[in-house]
């Protein structure tokens, strides 16, 4: 079975002038053409498309795709075992990333307070004021953002760095029950989620079980503290969410 070149751009899901640009540098050259001088495509041509497609993706320049394909001593397991590799190492880094964002929203919601130089220092490459407007836009009239405004002013770039150990402390430990099996009301699981409570009132604005349960709540609903979760451990955005309401709810009955 062959395909036409508009067939194989739709496929694909790029446009017939890339498929052209492919076939003059000798890249994709099709293995068919009809008596009229028209593109086929094999499966063949199909899957070395996806090949292409897999490594530009990843970065790659055309002539180095080029070099890899047509290298006799590799195959079709080598590129995939190769890409598998090179996408781990992708999403690695882009977990990385994500964990960076999260700790730049949560100490820009608290105000920082610190010259280019200590955010570098703090938060790496990820410049928390990014997000301050979006944050004084969506808490700016509440009490507890301006507590978080005043307190923050007071802070050290070692006070911020302490902060962020601490919090990543709590969250890989919250990850390691997780991991663990614990259910999230747990005895162990519950004190850790009352441990992020008082953190979170000790470094930023007076949290209780209330203001706990609604930014258990924002970690499943905003896509952004969700991934940042999901990146530390896959399920550790709920797994937050419902260990904060089992400690609220053992509070509520303590009381």
């Amino acid at each position: 079975m062959s395909h036409s070149v508009g067939q194989v751009a739709g496929f694909a899901g790029i446009t017939v002038r890339t498929l052209h640009h492919y076939d003059e540098i000798g890249l994709l050259v099709p293995s068919a053409r009809t008596t009229a001088g028209h593109r086929r495509y094999t499966d063949a041509d199909l899957d070395r498309l996806q090949q292409i497609l897999f490594y530009r993706e990843l970065g790659f320049p055309l002539e180095e795709i080029a070099v890899l394909l047509d290298d006799p001593a590799a195959d079709p397991v080598s590129h995939l075992r190769r890409q598998h590799h090179l996408l781990t190492a992708r999403i690695d880094q882009l977990k990385e990333m994500a964990a960076a964002v999260e700790r730049a929203m949560e100490a820009r919601r608290m105000g920082i307070n610190l010259t280019p130089e200590e955010k570098f220092e703090v938060f790496g490459d990820f410049d928390p004021d990014e997000h301050a407007e979006e944050a004084e836009r969506r808490w700016g009239d509440s009490a507890q953002y301006r507590e978080a405004q005043r307190r923050a002013a007071t802070c050290s770039k070692e006070d911020w760095k302490a902060l962020r150990r601490e919090m990543d402390e709590i969250h890989g430990a919250v990850a390691d029950r997780l991991a663990a099996g614990d259910p999230p009301d747990a005895p162990a699981v519950t004190a850790l989620a009352e441990r992020h409570r008082l953190f979170i009132s000790r470094f930023s604005y007076e949290c209780d079980h209330q203001m706990h349960c609604r930014l258990g709540e924002m970690y499943v609903q905003d896509e952004r503290f969700t991934a940042t979760y999901e990146a530390i451990r896959p399920g550790l955005a709920r797994y937050m969410r419902d260990a904060i309401a089992a400690n609220a709810a053992r509070a509520a009955d303590a009381g």
